[in-house]
């Protein structure tokens, strides 16, 4: 029997509030460990939580931005447990009453588009750190990121393999790229991803056992976290072995799960409304002014430059992916008039040395004027394309405009036909073998030729003309 695999996902965005989500405590990051504390995040007796209400507004921010409708009635509950790193032993959350729901995320992959309903989206407070790899035989606990506000997205089983997963992770996390609800920073924790994953025989519409998986600090380990497990449950129940609903991390050094825990099931956490919140209604006008502040985003822009550029969904996916990168080739191109010429050069040469950097492509050091000068000098034939990738490395690297690199460093290509016919009949001269070898009818002497000329020039010569002039004055010599 053949089984395949059924994928939910949950999402933990922390946004970037400059206080906690139920107190005035900062949530600057990388601060002295238990220095960003007080009686409200810490638990005190007698300390009464407040709602940010800037939290609240990214909460709604999103929940629009990914087509959920918002419940009329928000209200937060005591999730109960006992962890060192919660310092109230309970986390102030929202239960049954989510702050949105029934939203979805449309992927598009090779022509074909799905969407992936969002269960529901919900606001809670973020947990403290626990450190276990300290110097001594001590674990300890940061609370500094206790309380900070944390935005729990949930997908329905929707998603149909590991590779669907990490398109939907890319294309979430560009939609929170662009509303600028958080810095999505895995490094940081801003931006965690648990997974949910079960099996079934293939073509039928049950579920199985559900098991979940965590420790998974990017999108690639999510994929093969999920890659594993569905192999892993696959076999297990090929060979009619029971499937327990546990949790599991991944150790990504030995590229498999391992078991953590069983699976609590929702009255574990004795879930009550909480008490020190009044419940309320959201006024209609707010949320009207927040869809109103939503920008454009990946999809609608990408669909944008396809139709007014002439891009290839694939090009202007990518281009879209990262908010930067895509306002970066907009000025591009809009400075040079030539939106795939831009296109190619950012999505190639330039991605790739911004990957090499662990940089974004704005902050590469060329500017977008900079970038539309360097094609506007290929287009008039002042530099080859050779000699642009050169020139490109160096704006990167000193920060110089390319016009002013050509200008100082004398890379201008040659386009001169006065100045290449002496040039080519002296490669003419040095070479009859070649020349006999062409007029003998053998035209790959032709492209040495035309080598020998590029190798005179170091390069500097336009090609195409001295293709031309080469031909011309062949035939003449004929």
């Amino acid at each position: 029997m053949v089984f395949e695999p059924v994928i939910g996902l949950e999402v933990h965005l922390q946004l970037s509030t400059k206080t906690k989500a139920f107190c005035g405590c900062s949530t600057l990051f990388g601060q002295r460990p238990n220095s960003q504390v007080c009686p409200v995040c810490l638990g005190f007796p007698g300390s009464l939580p407040k709602l940010n209400a800037e939290a609240f507004r990214r909460a709604i921010k999103v929940a629009l931005a990914l087509n959920c409708g918002v419940q009329d009635f928000i209200k937060f509950d005591r999730k109960n447990y006992y962890y060192p790193d919660l310092p109230k032993n309970y986390q102030i959350s929202q239960y049954d009453k989510p702050i949105a729901f029934d939203g979805f995320v449309e992927l598009s992959r090779k022509n074909n588009r799905k969407k992936i309903r969002v269960k529901r989206v919900h606001l809670e407070e973020d947990a403290g750190k626990l450190m276990h790899d300290t110097p001594d035989a001590f674990s300890r606990v940061d609370y500094n990121r206790a309380g900070i506000p944390l935005l729990e997205i949930v997908t329905e089983p929707d998603i149909a393999t590991p590779e669907e997963a990490y398109d939907y992770l890319v294309s979430l996390k560009a939609i929170l790229s662009y509303l600028d609800v958080s810095d999505c920073d895995m490094e940081k924790g801003s931006l965690r991803c648990d997974a949910n994953i079960s099996v079934r025989p293939k073509g039928t519409s049950g579920l199985g056992v559900k098991v979940e998986l965590k420790n998974m600090n990017s999108f690639k380990n999510v994929r093969g976290a999920l890659e594993y497990e569905a192999v892993r449950q696959a076999e297990a129940a090929a060979s009619g072995e029971k499937i327990l609903q546990e949790t599991r991390l991944w150790d990504a050094d030995r590229a498999r799960t391992g078991v953590m825990r069983v699976k609590e099931e929702a009255h574990d956490y004795r879930y009550f409304p909480e008490p020190d919140l009044v419940p309320f209604t959201p006024d209609r006008s707010f949320i009207d002014s927040i869809k109103r502040g939503i920008p454009e985003l990946p999809s609608a822009r990408a669909a944008r430059f396809t139709a007014i550029f002439g891009l290839s969904e694939y090009d202007s996916g990518v281009l879209v992916s990262d908010s930067g990168t895509a306002a970066y080739f907009e000025e591009a191109a809009g400075l040079c008039g030539k939106p795939k010429t831009a296109a190619n050069w950012i999505t190639g040469d330039m991605m790739a040395l911004a990957n090499e950097k662990s940089v974004g492509v704005r902050d590469l050091g060329i500017t977008a004027k900079g970038l539309a000068a360097l094609i506007e000098m290929i287009e008039r034939g002042e530099i080859s394309g050779k000699m642009a990738k050169e020139v490109l490395s160096e704006a990167i690297e000193t920060k110089k405009e390319p016009a002013d690199i050509v200008r100082l460093s004398g890379l201008s290509q040659i386009s001169d036909a006065s100045a290449l016919e002496p040039l080519i009949k002296s490669v003419m001269e040095k070479n009859p073998g070649p020349v006999a070898d062409y007029k003998g009818g053998k035209t790959n002497a032709f492209g040495y030729l035309v080598g020998q000329v590029m190798k005179e020039t170091k390069g500097k010569a336009n090609p195409a003309l001295v293709n031309e002039l080469l031909k011309k004055i062949m035939e003449t010599a004929r």
